[in-house]
C-alpha cells in the first residue's frame, strides 16, 4: 500500500527557454549567495558550499483550514440502538457517559510543509495539499519574520501549489534540467521534517519517469533514497550544483511513519511549467482525447492478436463526441505512437496528451485488427473539477461557549436543511458552557437572539455581546422543528 504524505505532477510542452530568475549573485545582507557550488564540493567541506545556497529559499508552510468530519446523526447505521450505545451516544445525540454534547461539526486542522522560493520577487512552489482549502497561509523564512503568503493557484492533479510572498527581493534557488538528472546522481533533500526546523538529507537518484503509483492524476516523478519524512512535503530536491531538480513529494511507507528509502519528487522542469501556467492564466489547461486507456501487457496484446512486445494504450472507452470519437478511434485500437514517437505505455500517452494546448492536431498511429491505421485528432480542453468552496472558520460567541458558521448552500445540503430557514449553524460548543447546558447541540440553526432575527454569525455575536450578562433567548431550528432556548450565563 502506497502511503502519499505529499502527492505529484505535469507537464512537458513548449515552455518558455529563459529561468525565471537567476541565482542571485554575491552581495552583502540576506541575500548572499556563495559562488560556484560545485567547484566547492569536496571531501573536506562535503555539502556545505551547496547548502549554504540553497537553504536560503527552502521554506517554511504552515497553513489552517477547517474540515467537516462526518456526524453521528448523518450516517445511517448511528439510527441503530447497538452502534449507538457502542459509541457512547444517547438518543437525544448527546454523550452517554457525560451528558455532553457530540463534538463540533466544523474542526480546525492545521498542516506542516515545505516550499521553495524560486523567484526574486517571492514566487514559492509547495504541494498543493499543504495548502488546498486553506484559509491561510504564513511562511517561515530564515532571517524574516513569519510572513502571510498569497495562493496564487492549486493544481491537484500534480500537488503543486504557487505561493506569493510580499516584502521585497528574496533569495531563491535556480531551476535545475531535471531532464538530464540520471539515475545514481547525488541529491539532496531540504525540508522542514515533522516540523523540527530544516533539515538536509543526502542520497542518490534511484529512478526517473516514475509512475503509475496512484498517487496522483499526472505522475513522472524523480525516485531518490534522500530521506524524506513528514513535512518535507513541497521542500527541494537538488543537484550538485545547486539547483533545483525537484519537488519533494511523496514516499512509500507501507504503514511505516517515515523514509523508507523510496521518496518521490515533482521533476523541476514539470512543476515549473505548471507554475507558469498559474501564473499568467490563473490554473493549468490541459488537452484531452477522451478516451480512457490502459496498458499493453504481454497477456493483452497477445488476446489481442499482437506481438508480446508491443508497446503502447489500449483503448477501452470512446466518450461520444470527443476528439478521439471524432478521429476515428475504437475501442479495442492500440495506440502504439503519437506525433510520430513511440509510446512506452498509457501513462506516456496521458502525459503527452495533457501538455499539449487545447485544439491542436495530433498525428496518431494504431493498431487495429493486426494492421496499422494513421489517425489525426483535435484535442479538447480537459474540464476542470468543480472545486468545493473553502470551510468557514467558525465563530466564537465568548461566554455562551458556542461556535457558529455561516448557513451556506454546501452547508444546507450536508446537513438537510430547508431553504427557507434563515440563521446561522452551530458547529461547536464547549463541554459544560452556557449553550450546551442550555440544550443546543452541533447542528441547530439559531433562527433569533432575543425575539430580533439572526443573519449571519457576526449578527448573533454582537446580540450576544450587547445583552452583557443577562440570559439570551435564542430562537432555535432542528429537525423541522423551532423552540425558544433560555442561555443563562
Amino acid at each position: 500500500m502506497i502511503t502519499a504524505l505529499a502527492l505529484g505532477c505535469l507537464d512537458r510542452a513548449e515552455r518558455r527557454a529563459e529561468q525565471i530568475g537567476e541565482a542571485i549573485p554575491p552581495a552583502p545582507g540576506p541575500l548572499d549567495v556563495p559562488p560556484s557550488a560545485r567547484d566547492a564540493v569536496s571531501l573536506q567541506e562535503g555539502f556545505a558550499p551547496i547548502v549554504s545556497r540553497v537553504s536560503a529559499a527552502v521554506v517554511n508552510v504552515s497553513s489552517v483550514r477547517f474540515v467537516r468530519p462526518p456526524s453521528p446523526e448523518r450516517v445511517p447505521f448511528f439510527s441503530n440502538p447497538f452502534f449507538r450505545e457502542f459509541f457512547g451516544m444517547n438518543g437525544d445525540g448527546r454523550g452517554a457517559q457525560d451528558g455532553q454534547p457530540p463534538g463540533p461539526l466544523v474542526q480546525r486542522e492545521q498542516s506542516l510543509g515545505s516550499g521553495v522560493i524560486v523567484s526574486r520577487d517571492g514566487h514559492v512552489i509547495t504541494n498543493a495539499h499543504v495548502v488546498q482549502g486553506a484559509r491561510e497561509v504564513r511562511v517561515a523564512v530564515r532571517g524574516r519574520q513569519e510572513m502571510k503568503a498569497t495562493i496564487v493557484g492549486v493544481d491537484a492533479k500534480t500537488d503543486v501549489a504557487v505561493l506569493k510572498l510580499d516584502g521585497g527581493e528574496f533569495a531563491f534557488a535556480p531551476f535545475g534540467d531535471s531532464d538530464a538528472v540520471r539515475v545514481g546522481d547525488i541529491a539532496l533533500a531540504i525540508g522542514n521534517p515533522f516540523g523540527i526546523g530544516q533539515t538536509v538529507t543526502q542520497g542518490i537518484i534511484s529512478a526517473v519517469g516514475r509512475g503509475n503509483m496512484g498517487i496522483v492524476d499526472y505522475e513522472d516523478f524523480l525516485q531518490t533514497d534522500a530521506a524524506i519524512n513528514p513535512g518535507n512535503s513541497g521542500g527541494a530536491l537538488v543537484n550538485m550544483a545547486g539547483e533545483l531538480i525537484g519537488i519533494n513529494t511523496a514516499i512509500l511507507a507501507r504503514g511505516a511513519q517515515g523514509n523508507q528509502g523510496i521518496g518521490f519528487a515533482v521533476p523541476s522542469k514539470l512543476a515549473r511549467a505548471v507554475m507558469d501556467q498559474i501564473t499568467e492564466r490563473g490554473r493549468v489547461i490541459r488537452g484531452a482525447l477522451g478516451v480512457a486507456i490502459q496498458d499493453v501487457s504481454p497477456a493483452l496484446a497477445e488476446a489481442l492478436g499482437l506481438p508480446s512486445d508491443t508497446h503502447g494504450a489500449v483503448v477501452s472507452d470512446v466518450s461520444e463526441g470527443s476528439a478521439a470519437d471524432k478521429a476515428g478511434l475504437r475501442r479495442g485500437d492500440v495506440i502504439v505512437a503519437l506525433r510520430g514517437e513511440h509510446l512506452t505505455d498509457g501513462r506516456d500517452l496521458r502525459m503527452r496528451i495533457a501538455e499539449t494546448k487545447p485544439g491542436t492536431q495530433v498525428d496518431l498511429r494504431v493498431l487495429r485488427d493486426g494492421r496499422s491505421v494513421e489517425l489525426t485528432a483535435t484535442l479538447d480542453e480537459l474540464p476542470e473539477p468543480e472545486q468545493e468552496a473553502p470551510t468557514p472558520a467558525p465563530t466564537p460567541t465568548g461566554a455562551l461557549g458556542i461556535e457558529i458558521a455561516p448557513l451556506s448552500d454546501d452547508l444546507r445540503r450536508r446537513f438537510e436543511i430547508p431553504a427557507d430557514v434563515k440563521g446561522a449553524l452551530v458547529v461547536g460548543l464547549s463541554p459544560g458552557s452556557p449553550a450546551a447546558r442550555a440544550g443546543l447541540v452541533p447542528g441547530d440553526v439559531v433562527l433569533e437572539a432575543n425575539r430580533k432575527p439572526v443573519a449571519s454569525p457576526e449578527q448573533l455575536k454582537q446580540e450576544v455581546d450587547a445583552t452583557g450578562n443577562r440570559p439570551v433567548l435564542l430562537l432555535s431550528w432542528r429537525e423541522g422543528r423551532t423552540r425558544f432556548v433560555l442561555v443563562e450565563r
